[in-house]
């Protein structure tokens, strides 16, 4: 073991040590046994993985699963997240001084189907497995590991379906409570989420300017976002009734109502008994409060509004939400099967038009010609008399007028 570039192994009072060298530095470290044949084989290790291009080394042999689960947390934490990450069954199967490098994919694999078996959504165990990868990345990132490991995910299939229509709305509003209407209109309307419309204050509504905003911070994003709401004549109203409901029972309350949806001066609460049942009686059961986002971010794509527009004005940071929820704008379907038609030779012509001319001058008055004064003979047909805009063109364009 004494070749030149394959490392050593020596002895410190009665325990054995390896050095070694890869990348420029030099590496000591203990076989933590006074057999020599130990410490030999650690270093054949080493070495073994120096050719592989990658050193493990005694910092990553030391990590274990509870070292994962303090960075995620402390991540959480700086990155101010306001939830928790979803190590809870992670902690109940492995326990916390399991090595980090026995956590390989085959450990995650057998993870996931006990989950499953025990009846857990194929969400709830992705979710799960992305936080355990969240921690060796964040363990790669640090130096503590040399590369991170592939972990299988179950695939989840769970794309949102539920949307309402405007008929659908409208019958749901009647069978809600008073003070519920205008908090599901406007959500319906906004597509805002509903934490975000509980917490809307007045103060956040710009009457000057016609818009209602949303502070950095208060979203899930983090990122402020606006509604010009002036230019939309139903929310307009809405916000105009809710604001002198509010006046009127500060007034008889001598007291200030900060919120905008609000029940007797606090803010809005939820209780899903009585979602259920209103939905039941409007007959669309099982409809969730977020369908009524989903139906928004569809409603900006079927008038025209880009991807970036609707994102913009929905809060959502990614496009996958298009992919998630199926939303295709319906105008881009009838254009591409156009333009598909066009290909297959399949596009029926419109007839063109024909007019009849007449042959006496008297008829001739009755022409566009006639009516200019044309005192020469029109030796090609005579255009009857009418506004141009109602002229009949092949093409969809406006004729153009003649010289």
């Amino acid at each position: 073991m004494k070749a030149r570039g394959m490392g050593r192994v020596f002895r410190r009072g009665s325990v054995w040590w390896i050095q070694y060298s890869f990348r420029g530095g030099q590496h000591r470290e203990s076989s933590q046994s006074t057999v020599r044949a130990k410490a030999v084989s650690l270093l054949r290790r080493r070495l073994a993985e120096m050719g592989h291009g990658r050193l493990v080394g005694p910092q990553a042999e030391r990590l274990t699963f509870a070292d994962l689960e303090r960075m995620v947390i402390e991540d959480y934490e700086i990155n101010a997240r306001k939830s928790a990450p979803p190590f809870g069954r992670l902690a109940e199967y492995f326990p916390a001084h399991t090595r980090a490098l026995d956590i390989t994919a085959d450990v995650v694999k057998t993870y996931i189907q006990k989950r499953l078996a025990d009846g857990a959504a194929a969400a709830t165990v992705k979710n799960e497995v992305g936080a355990l990868g969240r921690a060796f990345t964040l363990a790669y990132r640090s130096g503590h590991l040399p590369h991170r490991p592939y972990l299988p995910s179950p695939r989840v299939s769970n794309a949102r379906t539920g949307f309402f229509t405007d008929a659908e709305v409208k019958r749901l509003l009647t069978q809600l409570p008073a003070y519920m209407q205008p908090f599901v209109e406007a959500a319906y309307i906004t597509g805002w989420r509903r934490g975000e419309l509980r917490n809307l204050r007045w103060s956040q509504v710009d009457w000057e300017g016609g818009t209602i905003r949303l502070e950095r911070g208060t979203t899930k994003s983090g990122e402020p976002r606006s509604f010009p709401f002036a230019v939309h004549p139903r929310l307009a109203a809405l916000l105009r009734e809710q604001r002198e409901r509010t006046s009127e029972f500060e007034r008889e309350n001598d007291t200030v109502c900060p919120w905008v949806f609000h029940r007797s001066g606090h803010q809005v609460t939820w209780y899903y008994d009585g979602w259920r049942t209103a939905c039941t009686k409007a007959g669309v059961p099982g409809r969730l409060l977020h369908d009524l986002r989903r139906s928004a971010v569809r409603n900006l794509v079927r008038v025209g509004a880009s991807e970036q527009v609707s994102m913009s004005i929905t809060g959502h940071k990614t496009r996958s939400v298009f992919d998630c929820y199926h939303i295709v704008s319906s105008t881009d379907q009838i254009d591409a099967v156009r333009k598909l038609a066009a290909l297959h030779g399949a596009v029926a012509q419109e007839p063109r038009k024909v007019v009849a001319m007449g042959d006496t001058p008297a008829e001739r008055r009755g022409t566009v010609r006639g009516q200019l004064g044309r005192s020469r003979s029109a030796k090609g047909p005579q255009v009857p008399a009418m506004p141009w805009r109602e002229l009949a063109s092949p093409t969809g364009f406006e004729p153009v007028p003649p010289p």
